[in-house]
């Protein structure tokens, strides 16, 4: 009895690995989302955050080593232009930029390699990131509305951060609807 249920595990295993790896190579698989992880850990996450994390003051400061002295301009233009929150920096702002450099950028990090070689693994904590993303950006977008710095370019912000409510709907779909998400089953599902 005990051995037929290890075949049929074996079975399993197998069969889900090799549909794994059809998933991968299908043509729109999950690119875009290992798009959207490489952008968010190697500029958003160690670049933007930790300028926002080195820099408290942002009207009076020295250029630390990292990041570039070229990118923490461009982060000071765009919130100078655009996003008053960003420049203003309040505890609660602080609170979600430290989130995302402590859990989502190892989080990407992990995305990038389960995405890329179709490990099913990365299902749950997947739709807790997009669960945690969403109810972060939903607070920023609040401030950004009708907060203490709401944004006179309201257009300009919602669209810069559309992606950031965009990713974490698809992803927590693809996710929720399947335990094996990077399987041909879990994609028909």
């Amino acid at each position: 009895m005990r051995e037929s249920y290890f075949f049929r595990y074996l079975h399993l295993h197998n069969q889900l690995k090799n549909e794994a790896l059809t998933a991968i190579q299908t043509p729109g698989g999950h690119c875009i989302d290992r798009i959207f992880f490489c952008v968010n850990l190697f500029f958003i996450t160690y670049i933007v955050d930790v300028e926002q994390l080195i820099i408290a003051d942002p009207n009076n400061f020295q250029y630390p080593l990292w990041p570039p002295a070229k990118l923490v301009d461009l982060v000071h233009w765009y919130g100078r232009s655009f996003d008053p929150v960003l420049m203003a920096r309040p505890a609660w702002w602080r609170a979600t930029i430290w989130i995302d450099s402590i859990f989502f950028g190892p989080f990407y990090a992990f995305a990038i390699y389960a995405y890329w070689r179709g490990k099913n693994w990365i299902r749950f904590v997947s739709i807790v990131w997009a669960s945690v993303m969403l109810t972060n950006v939903s607070i920023i977008l609040f401030e950004e509305v009708v907060g203490e710095h709401a944004t006179p370019h309201l257009g300009r912000v919602l669209l810069s951060n559309a992606a950031w409510v965009i990713f974490p709907i698809i992803v927590m779909y693809r996710m929720w609807r399947s335990v094996y998400p990077f399987s041909a089953q879990g994609r028909r599902v």
